[in-house]
């Protein structure tokens, strides 16, 4: 068996788990508690699909405090459970959801990372294919540019296994130094036209013809 029938049986697996726990709220099995359970495991799947079938769902910037959330769930179950007077059902709902949530913090972490594709939009992932031709010719790739009352200055280079953009930006007086890295083309994009006035058309324009010298 592959990794990604591993994980293919891994997805349908919780999400039986999620359909028999709201199957038993519908027939009045389980507490309120054990609502919340049944809607934070529905969420997890979809996060858990996400990861499996390499897209995007909802927003990036939900899923790892959502796996913090998960992963401080699990522990307060298992608390509850060890110290708290609660009923059989109870203590069954809380073991099952504290031992079948543990696999999904790692999973939802890594979900949760903007550094990849899946998270990028079709025009990001463009730019990332642009700058990966680039940096194919040109070791190094250095861009000057001025708009209006804003400069910019980026610096694009692979260090490692990783990207590296390094910024010099200025608005009137003020300066900003700073850098970045990164495993996805597609988030180096991002990154350059989000935080300066700097396109990947910029870089295209200036090494279309693999010639250009450093700025």
């Amino acid at each position: 068996m592959n990794l990604n029938r591993a994980y293919i049986l891994l997805g349908i697996f919780y999400s039986l788990l999620v359909l028999l726990g709201a199957a038993a709220l519908l027939i009045g099995a389980g507490s309120p508690m054990s609502l919340v359970q049944v809607a934070v495991g529905a969420l997890t799947v979809i996060g858990l699909w996400g990861y499996i079938l390499d897209k995007g769902f909802l927003n990036p910037r939900l899923w790892r405090p959502f796996a913090y959330l998960v992963g401080t769930g699990v522990v307060v179950q298992l608390v509850a459970t060890f110290t708290a007077s609660l009923s059989t059902v109870d203590i069954t709902w809380l073991l099952a959801s504290a031992v079948f949530s543990a696999l999904l913090i790692f999973i939802l972490h890594r979900y949760g990372d903007r550094d990849q594709d899946l998270w990028a939009t079709p025009e990001e992932i463009e730019g990332g294919r642009v700058l990966g031709e680039l940096l194919s010719r040109q070791p190094e790739l250095i861009l000057e540019k001025q708009e209006q009352d804003r400069q910019a200055i980026v610096n694009v280079s692979m260090v490692g296994e990783r990207y590296r953009a390094g910024v010099v930006r200025a608005r009137g007086e003020a300066e900003e130094r700073f850098e970045a890295h990164f495993s996805s083309l597609s988030t180096l994009a991002f990154f350059i036209e989000k935080y300066t006035c700097i396109t990947v058309g910029d870089f295209g324009r200036k090494y279309a013809s693999g010639s250009a010298s450093a700025a």
